[in-house]
């Protein structure tokens, strides 16, 4: 599919994230979706609830991140919002960030990446490598002490000082459910023969969980949808806490989270995300980033109340590559959590 011409007369070629994927693909966007799911036999094995993995990983930027990034952007550009002089401006912990460098650099469109000192090292390397220009806010809000809102802020005055700018604006652009409405919950439940009843999901700008839970509503589904949340986050708690892990939690309430969609949350710490990430790559042979082990932690924690007929599905985010100076560090666990190595034996 392509795009009527920009106001420099090129025409963009656009992915469709409703076709089925051919085996030959057009451009590397075009790889974006049809992500495999497993069933994680020896972490959850029988008798008990089946339990299968949608392994975001394997998108070509490395998260689900990557498919509200192409669909806002390209419904965008479909719109007319956006053309080739067009400057994209977003607040990112590390994944969305990353998901916008690539259909950025892919369709020629500079883009600034507003961060804070959660970042990795790993995923500014990649953001820059992606052509993506860094934009670094030292200091949290000085009312709610997040960093969060201190991003938005200085997105909006770059939104001002920044001719040509857009803000996809992931915490409230409904184009980010949208996107998993019509691929992420669309492929699980086509996968699973239309049989789900538990579906765990970490919550961040809410997008996915959103998109997931309204799919489940208009498709008359009996899935009870569990949110997974961080200790400290605000979006299911008014205390704050430090959190050490980007990914999961926010430090505000976003606008995209409805709380009528969701059955139930449960919230988990930074020693239950590096558990569950270590016991994953144990057992099942798959590294997967922290709020992978946040959802892994908060099924362990729920399925002995599930009925032992269930059939749950857990969304793994990202690729645990990124988390290799801090989850998969022993020093860097050892200074945060003391010795607690045979927690995944």
């Amino acid at each position: 599919m392509k795009a009527p011409p920009t106001s420099s007369g090129q025409v963009l070629y656009l992915s469709n994230l409703d076709e089925p994927k051919p085996l030959v693909r057009e451009n590397v966007l075009s790889t974006i979706g049809d992500t495999p799911l497993v069933r994680l036999k020896k972490l959850f094995p029988d008798p008990g609830p089946q339990v299968f993995a949608k392994l975001e990983a394997f998108n070509p930027g490395g998260s689900i991140k990557d498919r509200p990034a192409l669909y806002i952007l390209e419904e965008s550009l479909r719109a007319g919002l956006l053309n080739q002089n067009s400057v994209i401006i977003e607040s990112s912990s590390g994944n969305m960030g990353i998901g916008l460098a690539q259909a950025c650099r892919y369709h020629g469109l500079r883009f600034i990446c507003v961060v804070d000192p959660k970042a990795s090292t790993q995923n500014l390397k990649i953001l820059r490598a992606y052509g993506a220009e860094i934009d670094f806010v030292a200091e949290p809000d000085r009312e709610t002490g997040e960093f969060l809102p201190a991003r938005l802020k200085r997105v909006r005055t770059l939104l001002q000082q920044v001719e040509g700018s857009f803000w996809p604006n992931q915490y409230e652009n409904t184009n980010n459910p949208r996107a998993h409405y019509r691929t992420t919950m669309y492929e699980i439940v086509t996968a699973l023969n239309g049989r789900l009843d538990y579906l765990f999901v970490g919550t961040s700008t809410c997008g996915t969980i959103r998109g997931c839970a309204e799919y489940v509503r208009d498709h008359g589904l009996l899935t009870q949808v569990v949110a997974v949340d961080a200790v400290g986050s605000l979006i299911f708690s008014d205390i704050p806490e430090k959190r050490l892990l980007p990914g999961l939690g926010a430090g505000l309430k976003p606008r995209l989270c409805d709380p009528a969609l969701i059955d139930r949350y449960v919230h988990v710490s930074d020693l239950e995300c590096v558990v569950g990430c270590r016991r994953l790559v144990m057992r099942e042979a798959f590294l997967a980033g922290g709020s992978s082990g946040g959802v892994i932690s908060a099924m362990e924690r729920l399925r002995p109340e599930l009925p032992p007929q269930a059939v749950c599905a857990l969304i793994l985010p990202d690729r645990g590559e990124r988390y290799l100076d801090t989850v998969y560090d022993d020093a860097w666990v050892r200074e945060h959590f003391g010795n607690i190595f045979n927690a995944w034996g």
